[in-house]
This record gives structure tokens, sequence and C-alpha cells, in this order.
């Protein structure tokens, strides 16, 4: 497998922009092909995005949002759908209802659905990998809690956060009055629906999560609607995480229920993960590309960051 620091070496030897990006269009659907190969000539998906290399860009530009089924369908248009799909996933999360549409839509087309991840499919990104049949882990990769964000005071806050400290507030106000003082600026700046809005982001996203888990990964086991409740309730379960950006391994997740393969059992398949992988990085440094989806046909979709226009 070729280092991070060849692939780049070898780039850079290519005479101009157009054949760079020629070579890594090629060599990216190379890896891909490789990927298939592996897994018995299954479609293979590669859905990645710049969060890594762009950490400044705005977040739509970086998070799943509802425009990626636009994209999915377009890389899918033409595909044996009897081969199942191998979806590669690189992503820090996005919106939790276009998971849900994502989800639907590749259910409809494929009966088998495995996800790898490279290093990070965290929120929604776990989510998918959740809904599918298996998924393919290295010792590098991590999936995360899901656990809503909720947009509170300028930034984004866990909507478990929101629960607690309306929680804390009427347990400490109940034993001592004189606490209402002190909470009652706090509370009324979060608005008097916000605790029934958190309640519900929370209820919807491990109630779906579940739903997925007991059709798919976890319906052959004894009592699958209570082992995906399991596998669910962990996930969603921010007061134990701690953060949104918790690393949850491999160990951890197939401790609890979640079915996972090991990447490093085939090498090839490993050799041509990280090296999509790493190709697709280059791409994002190279580019103003901040999310791709890219097929084993070559047929691609491109989220390119919107141009500045600059002042004269």
């Amino acid at each position: 497998m070729p280092s991070w620091n060849e692939l780049l070496e070898t780039l850079e030897k290519q005479p101009d922009d157009v054949h760079r990006g020629a070579w890594l269009t090629a060599k990216i659907r190379e890896a891909l092909e490789g990927i298939s190969a592996r897994r018995k000539g299954r479609n293979v998906i590669l859905y990645a995005s710049a969060f890594l290399q762009k950490p400044g860009a705005p977040p739509t530009s970086l998070q799943l949002t509802h425009e990626e089924i636009n994209g999915f369908m377009s890389v899918m248009h033409g595909m044996d759908w009897t081969k199942g799909l191998t979806l590669v996933l690189h992503t820090p999360g996005g919106l939790i209802n276009a998971a849900e549409t994502i989800v639907a839509y590749l259910w409809s087309k494929f009966s088998d659905i495995e996800v790898i991840v490279p290093t990070f499919a965290m929120s929604a990104g776990t989510m998918i990998g959740l809904a599918s049949d298996r998924i393919i882990m290295g010792r590098q990769s991590q999936l995360g809690p899901i656990d809503p964000q909720m947009p509170l005071g300028g930034r984004l806050v866990s909507a478990r956060a929101v629960v607690e400290q309306f929680e804390r507030a009427k347990a400490e106000v109940m034993g001592d009055l004189t606490c209402a003082h002190v909470w009652a600026p706090i509370l009324q700046s979060m608005g008097p629906a916000l605790l029934q809005e958190a309640q519900n982001a929370l209820d919807f996203g491990e109630q779906m999560v579940a739903k997925w888990l007991t059709t798919r990964m976890c319906s052959s086991t004894a009592n699958p609607a209570e082992q995906a409740a399991k596998i669910a309730r962990h996930f969603n379960d921010a007061t134990a995480h701690k953060s949104h950006g918790r690393r949850i391994d491999r160990a951890e997740a197939r401790s609890i229920g979640v079915v996972v393969e090991d990447l490093e059992d085939d090498q090839q398949l490993q050799e041509c993960v990280l090296t999509g992988y790493h190709l697709v990085s280059i791409s994002f440094e190279k580019s103003p590309a901040s999310k791709m989806l890219t097929n084993n046909a070559g047929r691609s979709w491109v989220k390119n960051l919107p141009m500045v226009r600059m002042m004269p």
C-alpha cells in the first residue's frame, strides 16, 4: 500500500493541474474497484467530507444535509441492486432527517448493505452505519454518540444537556426555593418549548435507530427489538459519553451487540480502503471540493465550497 507521502509525491510529478485531477480520479476509481473485487463484486460508493481538511468552511458545506440525496441518486444510477452495497463512509455527521432520507432510499434499492469506516463516521454518520447489516472497522476507525445537537445561544448543545439542566433546576428549586432566583434567568433564556423539543429530538433519533437495527443488523438475534433498543440507547446516552465527539471504537461497539468485522482481516481490502481514503483526502486539500460521492464505476457527485466574491 502506498503511503500518504508516496501518493502525494506521485501526484506532484504530474505535469499540470489537468493531469493531476485525472490521476486522482483514476486512482480513486481503481481503489473502489479493488474494494468491489474483495467484496465479491458488490457496488461500492464512497461518501466523504473535507471536515478535517477545511474546518473553517461553513458547516453545511461539510455536514450531511438533504442535498446529499441528489448525490446518492446520481451515483446509484444504473447499478445492479442485486449485488448489494458497500458504503465507505467518512463524515462528521449532520442532519438526522437527512440520514433518515438516505437510509430509506438505500433500503429501497439494496437488500444487503455494509458500511466501511476508514476513520470517522460520527453522529448522523453513525446512524447510517447502524442502519446497515454490518460495519467494517479498523483499529483507527471510530463511531460516535447520536444524541441530537440543538442551536442555543449561538452554539450547539446536546439535547440531553438541555433535558438534564431542566431536571437539575427542578430538583434544586423544589429542594430550596431560594434557588429559584438563580435559575429563573437561565430558564427564561431557553424559551418555553425548548425542553419538549429536546426530549422529542432524543426520542426520535433513538427510536429511529432502534427500528433500523431491529429490521437489519439485529434481525437474526434471539430478541431483535430488545437488542436493538439496547444498542440505540447506548449510542444516545450523552450522560455517559459526556462529549458528542467521543470515540466509540469497534471493541465498544461490538460489546453492545453491533455487528462489526475487522478491516485487518483482509489485508488487500484494507489497502484499497485506506488508499482510497488517502486519495480523497488529498483531493480535498488540492481542490475546492468539500464533499464527494463517487462509485466504483466512475460516476461522481462533488460539492465545492462557494466562491467568495471580493469587493472591488
